[in-house]
């Protein structure tokens, strides 16, 4: 897993510790990690990259964009700083958390995780919440 900044800083902390727990995620759910880039942009930014490559038109916290061959996840993660800011008050975490939270978002995704029914948002959830389990036993 590599960090790279569009147009905002990236403020992950403990990059090796994310990169290390995200590698082992995927290979908890039988896949190996590929080459996997964080891309920390502002609103604006992925708004920009939401309208031209998905046709919406909205603010998100995460765009993934899957480049996955068989069993090798790879991909990019292009994530708001500022969403994932607005979202960490919205449900009282602190930014760190509900960033480690998008990233394995978007890694879950690239495993085969969809989210666009209840039912696979119910269980996405599921899946993200006993990463972070997993990330916080690991510390």
């Amino acid at each position: 897993m590599v960090f790279r900044e569009a147009d905002i800083k990236c403020g992950v902390d403990a990059k090796r510790r994310v990169a290390a727990w995200a590698k082992a995620v995927i290979q908890g759910h039988g896949k190996t990690a590929g080459e996997i880039c964080v891309v920390s942009c502002s609103d604006e930014y992925l708004l920009g990259i939401n309208v031209e490559h998905l046709d919406h038109d909205y603010y998100t916290d995460i765009i993934t964009f899957d480049y996955t061959e068989g069993d090798v996840v790879s991909g990019d993660l292009l994530i708001s700083f500022d969403r994932v800011r607005e979202n960490a008050k919205d449900v009282g975490v602190g930014f760190q958390e509900e960033l480690k939270r998008v990233i394995i978002h978007g890694c879950l995704h690239l495993v085969g995780f969809g989210d666009k029914t209840d039912a696979e948002a119910k269980k996405m959830r599921e899946e993200e919440n006993k990463a972070l389990n997993m990330f916080h036993v690991e510390q």
